[in-house]
């Protein structure tokens, strides 16, 4: 866990409606943000933010990365890796995913087991922990913000807020990521689906932040752009903020957000106007 420390002044970031610019755009069109009416409800005093598609590109990160792993897993087998891409609902001539992929929103433990299958290996812990290290080393290189994390995040810490970030990933392959985007000393707290606390759509990510940061989960807001996100932050009893730099579409996160918003720029001038 890391504490924020030497906050600097507020400086307001640029409050901008991101537009695509994953390899496959067209796969994912774009949708105007949308904000729920909300009943009473208290101060936030903490965000929780998801990773992939949230602060960091997915597709431009985990497009080209992914290549790399499977051709690696594959060691030159033809047929091993178009079963890999096969598995993955990966277009390699896009190097990008489907809506549908397992990679999007699944931990390893998920999209591993059917990449064992078609290499016809076991889909054991050591096999994850391979993947995992393959992927954090490949998506590390290849790491694409959305937006500017850092100065968004530097700006919520100074006006007081605790932040956290959960993932899917490797807790690894999180905090990889967050040192080379200069949020390590901004985040209070780090999860992947390996921390201890299971993996998303269960809420013990979300109570584990609460419980680390002293913040109850009714004064914590989570911010991700899938489903999964949103499910646990309302299974945990904090806000759901959905953001549209993902594949989800307004409708898929508005069932079960208090609000979406176009990217995650846009929180700031939404926190200031609730």
């Amino acid at each position: 866990m890391n504490r924020a420390m030497d906050r600097p002044k507020p400086q307001r970031p640029a409050i901008v409606e991101t537009q695509p610019n994953s390899a496959c755009a067209e796969l994912y069109p774009a949708a105007a943000s949308s904000s729920a009416p909300l009943a009473e409800v208290g101060p936030i005093r903490a965000i929780l933010f998801d990773k992939d598609g949230t602060l960091v590109d997915f597709q431009r990160s985990w497009g080209p990365a992914a290549l790399e792993v499977m051709q690696h897993l594959a060691g030159g087998r033809g047929a091993a890796y178009q079963r890999l891409v096969a598995a993955s609902r990966y277009v390699e001539a896009e190097q990008c995913f489907l809506p549908d992929s397992p990679l999007i929103a699944q931990p390893t433990s998920v999209y591993g087991a059917l990449w064992a299958t078609a290499l016809g290996r076991p889909a054991n812990v050591e096999f994850f922990a391979e993947i995992d290290r393959l992927m954090c080393n490949a998506t590390t290189r290849h790491l694409a913000a959305i937006g500017d994390p850092k100065a968004l995040m530097t700006f919520l810490a100074a006006r007081g807020y605790r932040l956290g970030m959960f993932t899917n990933d490797a807790e690894i392959t999180a905090r990889a990521h967050a040192r080379k985007l200069g949020l390590d000393q901004l985040l209070e707290f780090i999860a992947g689906y390996d921390s201890g606390f299971g993996a998303k759509p269960d809420p013990d990510p979300v109570l584990a932040f609460a419980r680390t940061i002293g913040v109850p989960p009714s004064e914590i807001a989570v911010v991700g752009d899938t489903v999964l996100d949103l499910e646990a932050a309302r299974a945990a009893g904090a806000m759901a903020i959905g953001v549209l730099t993902g594949p989800a579409s307004s409708p898929d996160l508005a069932a079960c957000a208090d609000a979406v918003l176009a990217s995650p720029a846009e929180l700031a001038a939404w926190l200031s106007n609730r």
